[in-house]
C-alpha cells in the first residue's frame, strides 16, 4: 500500500532544525501552513505501507507487527535495568509529559534509553575519541546487548532492502570503528562492538511514550 502526501519533504526538512521541540505552537502552525499534509482529515493506515511525498520520495515505511511479541520482549533486558533518560524540560523525545504509565499487566517502565558502542559525549567537546554510552558501561552491558540482538538484526536486514547504500556504509563505519577501538585501546569499545548486532551505531529504546503530532 502506498500513501501519497502533497508535501515536498526536501523543502520541509530545510524549514526545521534539530532544536525543534514540538511544543512551540506558533512555530508548528507556521510549518503546517507552509507545508500542509495535503489530505482531507485523518487517514487510518492499518496495513504495511510506504508514505511518499509529491516527488515519490519515500518519507516512511509503516510495518505493523513486523516484530513478534516474543521479539519485542527482548527489551526487558533479561532482568537488567539500564539507565533511562526522561526530563521535565526535555525535547519531545525525552519530555516526561509524553511518557505514560502502562497498565498493571504490562511490566514496561515508561522511559527512554540510548545505547551506542561509540558516540561523542555531550558537554565534553575536548574529547577526541568517542565513548561507549553510559547505559552500556555497567555490569549488565552484555545482557542488554544479547537481549536486543534479534530486533537489531531484523532492523538491519530491513535497511538492507530499504536503503542498500546506507546499509553498506554502516557496515564499513563499524568495521573502521572496531579497528580504531583496538589500535587506540578505547575502554570497553571492542567488547561492546563484539556483541553489537545493528548496522546503526546507536539505538533508542522507548517505552510507553505518546508521540505528539508533528
Amino acid at each position: 500500500m502506498t500513501v501519497k502526501m502533497q508535501i515536498d519533504i526536501a523543502r520541509y526538512s530545510k524549514l526545521i532544525s534539530p532544536k525543534n521541540t514540538g511544543h512551540n505552537e506558533e512555530k508548528e502552525e507556521k510549518l503546517l501552513e507552509r507545508c500542509p499534509p495535503g489530505h482531507e482529515g485523518t487517514k487510518l493506515v492499518d496495513k504495511p505501507a510506504t508514505i511518499i511525498d509529491v516527488s515519490g520520495t519515500i518519507i516512511a515505511w509503516y510495518l505493523p507487527d513486523v516484530l513478534t511479541e516474543t521479539t519485542q520482549g527482548g527489551h526487558q533486558f533479561a532482568g537488567s535495568k539500564p539507565r533511562k533518560s526522561v526530563k521535565a524540560d526535555g525535547n519531545w523525545r525525552y519530555n516526561q509529559e509524553w511518557f505514560k504509565q502502562g497498565s498493571e499487566n504490562v511490566g514496561s517502565t515508561p522511559g527512554c534509553i540510548n545505547l551506542s558502542p561509540a558516540w561523542f559525549q555531550q558537554g565534553h567537546e575536548n574529547l577526541s575519541d568517542p565513548e561507549v554510552s553510559a547505559s552500556l558501561k555497567g555490569p549488565s552491558s552484555e545482557n542488554i546487548l544479547k537481549a536486543i540482538a534479534r530486533p537489531a538484526a531484523i532492523t538491519s536486514a530491513a535497511l538492507r532492502v530499504m536503503h542498500p547504500q546506507q546499509y553498506f556504509a554502516g557496515l564499513q563505519a563499524l568495521s573502521h570503528l572496531g579497528d580504531k577501538a583496538l589500535s587506540k585501546e578505547l575502554p570497553q569499545m571492542p567488547e561492546t562492538l563484539q556483541y553489537w548486532a545493528s548496522v546503526f551505531n546507536s539505538l533508542s529504546i522507548i517505552s510507553n511514550r505518546e508521540t505528539p503530532n508533528h
